[in-house]
C-alpha cells in the first residue's frame, strides 16, 4: 500500500492506495504499516482532484476506488456517491434508496465506517430534522464541506 499526506483547508489528510485504486482517506497524519510514502499516480490524481474540489472547480470525483467492507457497507457507500454536489439526504432517505427503509441505523453505521470520506460524500447525509449529526472528521469539518458545496 502506498500513502501520501495531502495538506487541505480542513487539515492534513492521509491518502492510501494500492495499484488498483484509492483505499482510504484518513483525517490527520496517520502512521500505519503502509508500504511507502509515494508519488503513485493514483495518489497524485487524488491530490489534484481534491485541490480542484476545495477550489470549487470539481463537483464529481473520478478516481478508481477499492472498497473494503461488508456487502451492505459497499451498497451504502456506492449510494452515497450518487448524492449530487451541493445536496443533502437524510439517513432515512438513503435507507429507502437502497431498498431498506427500516435500515436507518445501519446506514448510519455504514457512514461511520466510510473509508474514503469526501470522495464518498458521507458529509452530505444529515439527520431527519436537518441537523448535522455524526462525522468521523468532526462536525466542524462536516459543516465546512457542506458550506463549501453551497455556493
Amino acid at each position: 500500500m502506498y500513502f501520501d499526506i495531502f495538506h487541505s483547508p480542513i487539515g492534513k489528510l492521509t491518502l492510501v492506495c494500492t495499484n488498483q485504486g484509492l483505499t482510504n482517506i484518513y483525517f490527520g497524519e496517520v502512521e500505519k504499516n503502509f508500504t511507502k510514502k509515494s508519488d503513485h499516480p493514483i495518489l497524485l490524481e487524488t491530490k489534484k482532484q481534491l485541490n480542484l474540489y476545495f477550489e470549487k472547480k470539481l463537483m464529481e470525483f473520478d478516481i478508481p476506488l477499492v472498497l473494503q467492507g461488508t456487502p451492505f457497507q459497499k451498497l451504502v457507500w456506492n449510494s452515497l456517491r450518487k448524492i449530487p454536489y451541493g445536496q443533502k439526504l437524510t439517513y432515512g432517505k438513503v435507507a429507502k434508496l437502497i431498498g431498506n427503509p427500516k435500515g436507518v441505523r445501519a446506514v448510519g453505521g455504514a457512514n461511520n465506517k466510510n473509508p474514503i470520506p469526501i470522495i464518498i460524500p458521507c458529509h452530505r447525509v444529515i439527520g431527519k430534522d436537518g441537523s448535522l449529526v455524526g462525522y468521523a472528521g468532526g462536525l466542524e469539518i462536516k459543516k465546512f464541506l457542506l458550506t463549501l458545496e453551497n455556493f
